[in-house]
């Protein structure tokens, strides 16, 4: 796995549990509110080296009495073929696994939560569920893509699993009307709406739509 950021202790990143964070390296989108580009743009990739498994493992090993969970995040951790059997590692120590993903890799999350080797998902919704709304947020975005998004929403819903999805709202970027029709599909405790945050983030020209 490649590894670009290891939080060994989260209060934030998985509600209600103390929780270690490892972030992986690459991702196929490209949303301009990104706040960790260091693990998304192929030329910053280049400028850093992958954190070591076995540091990563032995920490959680030594410290698994203490933690509630592993969240795996991003970056796009479903890009990577051997996400199965580094979850699999996770498990065997007894932690939980909960998974952040963009929902790009339906088949991945399928055979995830299929096998059950991981306890909860929260997957992020860029903005209302259409080419031209979401390309607003993410250049990158494809009709085939948007497909997928759709199989992975459908595929959360059903799979008895703690899920959340959750959409940053961008001002003068996703619409208000955007907003409410997102409200409206994804009611209830299980969408969750997060203010966009300023630093250092993909595309800095999105604080001309911020100002």
């Amino acid at each position: 796995m490649r590894i670009g950021g290891f939080v060994k202790q989260s209060l934030i990143d998985w509600e209600g549990k103390v929780a270690a964070v490892i972030f992986t390296k690459g991702c196929n989108f490209r949303c301009g509110y990104c706040h960790n580009p260091s693990l998304v743009l192929p030329e910053l990739l280049r400028q850093t080296q992958d954190m070591k498994e076995e540091e990563v493992f032995g920490f959680l090993a030594k410290r698994r009495e203490w933690l509630d969970g592993v969240v795996i995040s991003g970056g796009e951790p479903t890009l990577h073929e051997d996400l199965l059997p580094f979850t699999q590692k996770i498990k065997a120590l007894g932690l939980p696994v909960k998974l952040d993903t963009n929902g790009s890799h339906p088949e991945v999350l399928q055979q995830l939560i299929g096998g059950r080797w991981i306890d909860a998902v929260a997957m992020d919704i860029k903005s209302s569920l259409s080419l031209p709304c979401y390309r607003k947020v993410n250049y990158t975005m494809t009709a085939s893509l948007l497909e997928k998004i759709q199989e992975s929403i459908r595929i959360i819903k059903t799979s008895g699993l703690e899920y959340q999805f959750r959409t940053t709202v961008i001002p003068r970027v996703q619409s208000p009307e955007e907003i409410q029709n997102l409200q409206k599909e994804f009611s209830g405790s299980h969408y969750v709406i997060q203010e966009f945050r300023d630093g250092d983030i993909l595309d800095k020209h999105i604080h001309e739509y911020t100002k």
